[in-house]
């Protein structure tokens, strides 16, 4: 009898992308799985073998402003509390008669959790970063939440996710309904997971990073003569920083023997940087991962997916975080003794290349950084998610 697996996520890379390969593999081994995504992101999921359940989301998507995240916590939090209540019929009126026997989540996607509910099957939530650990309420959430619960804004929007929950039967607080999931599999190391001795693993399994060949994004060939080479990449969504672009061309553009990729995002004229060195390619956007695989130095905004890929390459890193989880990631990488942090401010040219210089002959870094590679290896990645998903699907 085939079983029916459901997924869910948002049209955003960083909430996609890690769920790809595990996907990939559930399909390979017979399953039928099903991937509620909106349209933009369609034909990527349709290539793993999945069937695409489309529905409309509210969200900024991947080509917007990011400015239309707003820049306050509850901007943020609103957006995907009201896209979720905006998709649930859409997706209930999706599934109705085809409902599967486990669902799969990204921590994103609310309604997947209440459908889970609704249908009676187990729920198990695919974290592209770090998850909460024994005490994070009282560390990070409570002194995070405490201005915006204190105001009438705040207060809307507790009581109406509340009401939310409370109509479709969930007797749980909204954070613990976001942050507390009854079973999930972690898609990134968990050397990059703070406090990781402190996660209760009979809820959290870290699998690693789930990276699949990649040859379908394209390759990258070093060029010949370039002693080091360094990607610069800050992601997807937080792209629009010209001054910092500049930065670095001034930090790379002159320095013998190195190749600079410039990836600058859909959200930069390229002429905005002025003239550029014959020894720097400007992209909108890069095989991050072809690259990697050979370059010295990886200056990235330390996103969980870009932080693991780095890690995975034994890529030294230098650590500008723009948003969300970056910041964190990058005290990680920092802590780990394989990455520099340095915040956009103060992303000087000089900084940058001062970093540059110490990172890359460092050879104490490379160490920690063989040694990540090898743990990394050991988690399982795709092969032990598939594994644990049929174990939950099985019992």
């Amino acid at each position: 009898m085939t079983l029916h697996i459901a997924m869910f996520s948002i049209a955003a890379h960083g909430h996609v992308n890690p769920s790809l390969e595990v996907i990939r593999e559930l399909v390979a081994r017979g399953h039928r799985v099903t991937y509620a995504v909106p349209p933009l992101f369609a034909e990527k999921v349709a290539e793993t073998g999945a069937e695409v359940k489309p529905w409309h989301s509210t969200l900024p998507g991947p080509d917007d402003d990011p400015a239309a995240w707003g820049s306050e916590l509850l901007d943020h939090v609103e957006l995907f509390l009201g896209d979720a209540i905006q998709a649930l019929p859409q997706l209930a009126e999706a599934y109705e008669g085809d409902e599967p026997d486990l669902v799969l989540h990204d921590i994103t996607a609310y309604p997947a959790r209440v459908l889970a509910h609704r249908w009676g099957v187990p729920a198990i939530s695919l974290s592209p970063n770090l998850v909460a650990w024994q005490g994070y309420e009282e560390e990070v959430a409570e002194p995070m939440w405490a201005e915006p619960r204190s105001t009438a804004r705040g207060q809307a929007y507790y009581a109406r996710f509340q009401n939310w929950l409370r109509e479709n039967g969930i007797d749980l607080h909204p954070d613990s309904f976001v942050g507390r999931p009854d079973r999930s599999l972690v898609l990134i190391p968990r050397a990059l997971q703070p406090n990781a001795d402190r996660v209760d693993e009979s809820v959290y399994t870290f699998v690693g990073a789930c990276q699949g060949d990649r040859g379908g994004q394209g390759e990258w060939r070093r060029p010949a003569g370039a002693e080091k080479v360094a990607l610069v990449s800050l992601g997807s969504s937080f792209t629009k920083r010209p001054g910092f672009y500049r930065e670095c061309l001034r930090a790379f553009g002159d320095l013998p023997g190195w190749h600079l990729v410039l990836q600058i995002g859909r959200h930069v004229d390229p002429a905005e940087l002025g003239p550029v060195p014959e020894n720097v390619e400007v992209r909108s956007w890069v095989p991050q991962l072809a690259i990697l695989r050979q370059a010295d130095l990886f200056v990235t905004h330390a996103g969980a997916g870009g932080s693991q890929e780095g890690l995975a390459t034994a890529t030294p890193m230098i650590a500008v975080p723009q948003a969300v989880d970056q910041f964190g990631n990058a005290d990680m990488l920092q802590g780990l003794g394989v990455a520099r942090r340095i915040d956009t401010e103060e992303a000087t040219a000089g900084a940058l290349r001062e970093a540059a210089l110490a990172l890359v002959d460092d050879p104490e870094a490379a160490r920690r950084l063989k040694t990540v590679q090898t743990e990394m290896a050991q988690e399982g990645g795709t092969r032990r998610a598939a594994d644990l998903i049929e174990a939950h699907l099985r019992a």
